[in-house]
């Protein structure tokens, strides 16, 4: 994925960028109203696979369902949610960077991040049907129950139509009006948007009518100091939700684990029982 990037004439870091981002979303600058922050519980911790570079993610009857990225190692795989055992799995084709999936009734839609190629799959065999194509590059996807929602990177999401995967329309991600880059992973929740900040710790909350950041969840903190990592591409990314159970999984590329949270009120201090 392209390095960080914010609407500004000057150059920064990545970490600087993050930080940037941490202060803008989080209400600290003083120019700003301070959208409500969230903390989190975490309720339970499972096994996550340390190689996987975690693109997308969603949760269907009792397993997450997974893709990972990089060419030449990207995947889609079916994972039981306790013991983290992938129990189906098939490679995207070495060229490939694989990006985000969605579930479509009996489909599962999978981007890849600069080839402007997509592939629909069957989602209990997970064989390629065919591909289709789009501008641009693949980030992420979710879905609302009428319209497959994808992001590219950039502060507009798309929608697209799940039948054709024409797109439909677009939506501009703001914070008090200014957009915001780097939205990645996306996930349907009780009727908002939730989207991981590329490279932060960051999930907004996003108003599926009018693209404007409604509320802020801080994961800071959810792996301990003792958990491995494989380096600094080895950030939060992948959000599910079980809709019938209120169940949040969050993970990142590379983490060891994978946690249900709870999110917490805001002005509560985030919690955890690891």
């Amino acid at each position: 994925m392209p390095q960080p990037r914010i609407e500004a004439n000057v150059n920064l870091s990545p970490a600087a960028v993050a930080t940037f981002l941490l202060v803008l979303l989080l209400g600290a600058a003083p120019a700003r109203a301070a959208v409500p922050v969230f903390g989190y519980e975490i309720v339970h911790t499972y096994p996550h696979d340390p190689q996987a570079f975690t693109e997308g993610l969603f949760y269907l009857n009792g397993f997450l369902y997974e893709s990972t990225g990089l060419e030449h190692q990207s995947s889609i795989r079916k994972v039981k949610l306790e013991t983290g055992e992938v129990v189906q799995k098939i490679d995207v084709p070495p060229q490939y960077f694989g990006e985000g999936i969605v579930n479509w009734k009996r489909q599962l839609v999978a981007l890849t991040w600069k080839t402007q190629i997509g592939f629909v799959h069957d989602l209990a065999t997970l064989k390629v049907e065919r591909t289709f194509s789009y501008k641009g590059e693949g980030w992420a996807l979710t879905q609302d129950g009428k319209r497959l929602i994808m992001s590219d990177g950039t502060p507009e999401l798309r929608f697209l139509d799940p039948g054709t995967l024409q797109e439909t329309g677009r939506l501009k991600v703001t914070y008090e009006g200014e957009p915001i880059h780097n939205v990645n992973e996306l996930e349907w929740v009780k009727g908002r948007i939730y989207a991981n900040v590329w490279q932060t710790n960051v999930v907004i909350i996003i108003d599926p009518a009018s693209g404007e950041i409604t509320g802020v969840v801080n994961l800071t903190g959810l792996l301990s100091p003792s958990d491995p990592l494989s380096g600094p591409d080895s950030v939060l990314n992948g959000i599910a939700y079980d809709a019938a159970h209120d169940r949040l999984f969050v993970t990142g590329k590379n983490w060891p684990k994978l946690f249900e949270v709870r999110v917490l009120p805001a002005g509560r201090l985030s919690k955890s029982t690891r």
